[in-house]
């Protein structure tokens, strides 16, 4: 099996696409090790012995550039209308009944005051044709047009696509050679999710009537004010002259989001890989106070993440959090999504938004 990686930055014309030459990806056991390096990485929510962070160092790649065809206007339309029952699912039964599990232990440790958010995720496997994955990372590139789209293979992680809204890191164009201290990057609170229906599916060109009809419930805005919260603190520590902007609503295919960003220069002598152990993960993929968090996730989630709400990206343009991911074996296809839960949550709502970013993947197989 050879290690490879395709991406593609939102509203780019054409992709990168990168061959390993000569063995496998460097395995990493912190992300601080990611200091003066550069090339690919995907990074998993924590490293483990079956998901170590992997650097696809940039002298060991060949690189080519394909001009992609363009999307359609409206990103993901259709998305939303297709049917949650289109493909095979194993044990969809017991799935639910386990999400309901899941959701109890969770909703017991918010309300016993032990957390102030958690971040509850569930997957599911679907069976059905045993597409190229190359042709579902293309046909992702057309349908979401605004995200960034990632297909990565290798022996150690097997083959993962994304198409994600979120940037963790993403470094301002400065000219010259690309340099941590004093340079200027930008970071994201996302936050918050509500499915476009009707009328609102034409987001994209909204007029000020339509705007007004996106309205976010008090624990979507408080879930969202977490995050941003999260990153002022981390932020504080490794960063000077920052800028912050929002919250305002933003769209990722048949969903929206609440975000502010952040514009920031880098302290001297701060790093990256620093600056991305303190702030992965955050509150929007974790939870709040985050090694708490953290570790109630891992010993109680029905399913290891992996490198679902990870993190990928070119170190020396952007890294975006793993989200909206689909693990590719053969004929099987494994999805990811979670959402945020918060002490009045509640748990068919949950679900429910689970099914509709579960979407995103899904539409690729229809």
């Amino acid at each position: 099996m050879s290690s490879f990686v395709y991406y593609r930055f939102p509203h780019a014309s054409q992709d990168t696409r990168l061959l390993l030459i000569g063995g496998e990806p460097e395995e990493l056991s912190e992300l601080s090790q990611l200091n003066g390096r550069r090339g690919f990485v995907l990074a998993p929510f924590v490293p483990a012995d079956d998901s170590p962070i992997l650097l696809f160092p940039e002298e060991r790649c060949e690189e080519t550039h394909v001009r992609l065809p363009q999307g359609e206007k409206n990103e993901g339309q259709g998305v939303g209308q297709l049917p949650f029952q289109s493909f095979p699912r194993r044990g969809e039964d017991e799935e639910r009944m386990a999400y309901s599990r899941c959701f109890d232990r969770f909703h017991e440790a918010l309300c016993e005051g032990r957390f102030v958010k958690l971040v509850l995720s569930r997957s599911e496997t679907i069976s059905a044709a045993p597409y190229d994955p190359v042709a579902l990372y293309e046909q992702a590139c057309m349908l979401y047009p605004r995200m960034f789209v990632a297909l990565v293979s290798a022996p150690r992680c097997g083959t993962w696509l994304m198409a994600t809204p979120e940037v963790l890191l993403k470094r301002e164009k400065m000219g010259g050679e690309a340099q941590d201290a004093g340079e200027v990057l930008r970071t994201m609170a996302l936050a918050g999710t509500m499915k476009l229906e009707g009328e609102l599916l034409e987001f994209d060109n909204p007029s000020q009537e339509l705007v007004q009809q996106i309205r976010w419930s008090q624990k979507n805005i408080q879930e969202q004010r977490y995050v941003a919260s999260y990153v002022r603190d981390c932020l504080k520590d490794f960063a000077t002259d920052i800028e912050e902007e929002g919250p305002y609503t933003t769209r990722a295919a048949n969903l929206v989001h609440l975000r502010s960003d952040f514009r920031f220069a880098l302290k001297p002598g701060t790093q990256l890989g620093s600056l991305l152990e303190v702030l992965h993960p955050t509150p929007a993929v974790c939870g709040t106070p985050k090694e708490e968090a953290r570790e109630f996730i891992l010993g109680n989630e029905a399913h290891p993440r992996r490198y679902y709400s990870g993190f990928c990206g070119h170190l020396d343009e952007a890294l975006y959090v793993s989200l909206r991911c689909m693990e590719i074996d053969g004929s099987r296809y494994r999805l990811y999504a979670g959402g945020g839960l918060l002490r009045d949550s509640i748990e068919q709502q949950e679900w429910e938004e689970t099914e509709a970013k579960m979407q995103t993947m899904r539409a690729l197989l229809s």
